[in-house]
């Protein structure tokens, strides 16, 4: 049905960085004299990595590296913490290298007979350690690096199309983020399966072609 798989990595394959941002989110919270909560500085710096996030394109573009320390900066400094932004960093770094696979991940790989191609927002050398720690056989991706923007922008989305030979209807977009993944693969005429691990509440202005909990769902899809 399908000649290839735009398959998103974190969130989707691996888990992602959550524990680690509620550890880094504590450790702010104690060395800080101001009255707030870890959900406080949990948005906050969410709203400051977002608002760089979202103008990192073109010449403007900054690595997730660099964004994941300028925004742990300005959050560290917004609270008046003594904790060192580069030092917390590297405990996502760190994640982002080594992540634990989902336990359905393997079984989904090995089972499927359709091209895959990793679209992934991390930085093309943290996702290739993580693609290393775990054995996996995935040697074609994109990354924003390679296209200087982030998913939902269409680049991404425009290049593995262009470089694999590929017509938006013969793809079947796969990822777990319902801004990067649904909407930016939706927005390039590309079919999408959301992975609702959580079972999340669906919005109704939001509209998969598929809505699964298990990548395991789309084996019969994709053989």
């Amino acid at each position: 049905m399908y000649k290839a798989v735009f398959l998103d990595f974190y969130g989707t394959l691996v888990h992602e960085d959550d524990v680690f941002i509620e550890d880094i989110c504590q450790r702010i919270l104690t060395s800080t004299s101001t009255q707030t909560t870890t959900r406080d500085i949990g948005n906050y710096w969410w709203n400051s990595f977002s608002s760089n996030f979202q103008s990192s394109y073109g010449d403007n573009f900054k690595t997730q590296r660099e964004i994941e320390i300028s925004s742990l900066a300005d959050t560290i400094a917004f609270y008046k913490s003594s904790e060192n932004p580069k030092e917390l960093s590297k405990i996502l770094f760190k994640h982002w290298q080594c992540p634990q696979l989902f336990e359905d991940a393997k079984t989904f790989l090995e089972s499927i007979r359709t091209p895959i191609i990793i679209l992934s927002n991390i930085d093309r050398k943290d996702i290739l350690s993580a693609i290393r720690h775990h054995g996996l056989s995935l040697d074609n991706m994109i990354t924003s690096e390679d296209v200087k923007s982030y998913k939902p922008r269409p680049e991404m989305f425009q290049k593995a199309l262009q470089k694999y030979n590929l017509h938006p209807t013969e793809v079947l977009h796969v990822g777990d983020s319902l801004t990067s993944d649904v909407a930016g693969a939706q927005r390039a005429g590309i079919k999408v399966a959301w992975i609702n691990r959580r079972n999340k509440e669906l919005p109704q202005s939001v509209s998969p072609d598929y809505v699964v909990n298990s990548l395991e769902e789309l084996i019969p899809l994709l053989v």
